[in-house]
């Protein structure tokens, strides 16, 4: 009896999904929940797992096509007794030492990819599965690190990748689902909303040192990294509650003023920009919002967020710093009304108390909308956050 694959329900608003990539090949047997097909939203990529054991019988929908929720991506058929086992065949004594020689070579090409710092984990999973140099296949990006869609072209034409004519001056590649949603979402942003940003400076000296001195019983406590993210976490959300414009939403002729306060935190992926969101921030630790924070992160850029992880917010923090970021000008996630843009830290001289000293600086960036927050309340929220950032023990103490 045949199965039909489903696209399963993945969020009120998703309509639709493209398949990225088949998992299985027509022939192949898989158990339950093994993964089948990834697919790909303007939101997510996820895997699709199979609802019961079986043989891939038919694929109904292509890489690179979109197909609708609720639509049939394949059809799973019965396992019988020609279809091959999935277990080891016995090997006459003559192969053994041939199979412990590939075996060997695998291992060895894993380790390594293991140890490369430069491979995404998706990356490092098809190289793994195909045994694949990463040192032999051509990257398209400037900094010659390999994208995914760089190691499925390779599978695709591995001569043709490996003899690229040096004089190819362009390539074309489709807009991915998550891109293209990107692009849309930015451009309504600024064509909606009447966007302006005001910059101010902090000086990061105590939260140095706060870090510095309780770094370790820090990470005894909660087992993660006492980072600068959950400082400027709880330092919005205290100005949020004293600011509630920022905090609010236009929603058709009504302001609506949020009551709870959900942090979204901008991270960047292979991909593209997804902004996973921290749920009830003023009511965490800091050490949930570090732990949280590198959970997140970890599933984003390993393409496992779930919708759940990537609905609501009410605010959103972006570090442009870990670029090398000086000074940006964020634009709003709507429809929220106001973003934080955090920047590198930087020693340069500074005025304290008449004199010239060296501290280690960041510029702070507020975009928000100028509909529902006005020149002062912007400018108010952004002193708020430079003040609490300024003298950390009043985040610690929460006043």
């Amino acid at each position: 009896m045949s199965v039909e694959l489903i696209v399963p329900t993945l969020g009120e608003s998703i309509t639709e999904a493209t398949v990225s990539k088949w998992l299985k090949k027509i022939g192949e047997s898989f158990e339950v929940d093994e993964p089948l097909v990834e697919i790909e939203t303007d939101k997510i990529t996820v895997e699709v797992p199979a609802p019961s054991a079986g043989v891939l019988s038919e694929i109904k929908v292509k890489e690179g096509k979109d197909v609708n929720i609720g639509g049939v991506l394949g059809i799973i058929g019965e396992i019988d007794a020609t279809t091959p086992s999935k277990e080891k065949k016995q090997l006459p004594e003559e192969e053994v030492s041939k199979e412990n020689k590939k075996t060997k070579v695998v291992s060895n090409n894993q380790n390594n990819l293991t140890n490369d710092p430069k491979l995404s984990p998706s990356v490092k999973k098809i190289l793994e599965e195909n045994n694949l140099e990463s040192s032999k296949i051509k990257s398209s990006r400037e900094d010659g690190r390999l994208t995914k869609a760089d190691v499925l072209e390779h599978l695709k034409n591995p001569s043709k990748n490996n003899n690229k004519s040096s004089m190819e001056r362009e390539e074309i590649v489709p807009l991915s689902k998550i891109r293209r949603t990107i692009a849309t979402r930015l451009k309504e942003a600024q064509n909606t909303a009447a966007i302006l940003t005001t910059f101010n400076e902090i000086d990061m000296s105590e939260i140095i040192n706060v870090r510095e001195a309780k770094k370790e019983d820090f990470m005894k406590r909660y087992d993660v990294k006492l980072g600068f993210m959950s400082f400027f976490v709880k330092a919005s959300v205290m100005a949020l509650q004293e600011f509630s414009a920022v905090n609010a939403e236009i929603r058709d002729d009504n302001i609506i003023y949020k009551n709870h306060y959900d942090i979204g935190i901008a991270v960047g992926t292979e991909k593209g920009l997804v902004v996973p969101v921290l749920k009830n921030a003023d009511k965490m630790t800091f050490g949930d919002i570090e732990k949280q924070i590198v959970e997140l992160s970890s599933k984003a850029k390993k393409g496992t967020l779930t919708m759940d992880d990537l609905s609501g917010g009410t605010f959103t923090i972006s570090n442009g710093g870990v670029y090398g970021s000086m000074l940006s000008t964020p634009i709003i996630n709507r429809p929220q009304s106001g973003i934080l843009g955090m920047h590198n830290i930087s020693k340069r001289a500074v005025v304290v108390d008449d004199e010239i000293v060296i501290r280690p600086m960041m510029y702070l960036a507020f975009s928000y909308d100028h509909r529902i927050i006005d020149g002062k309340e912007s400018v108010g929220f952004l002193v708020k956050v430079k003040e609490l950032l300024e003298n950390p023990s009043s985040i610690i103490l929460g006043i």
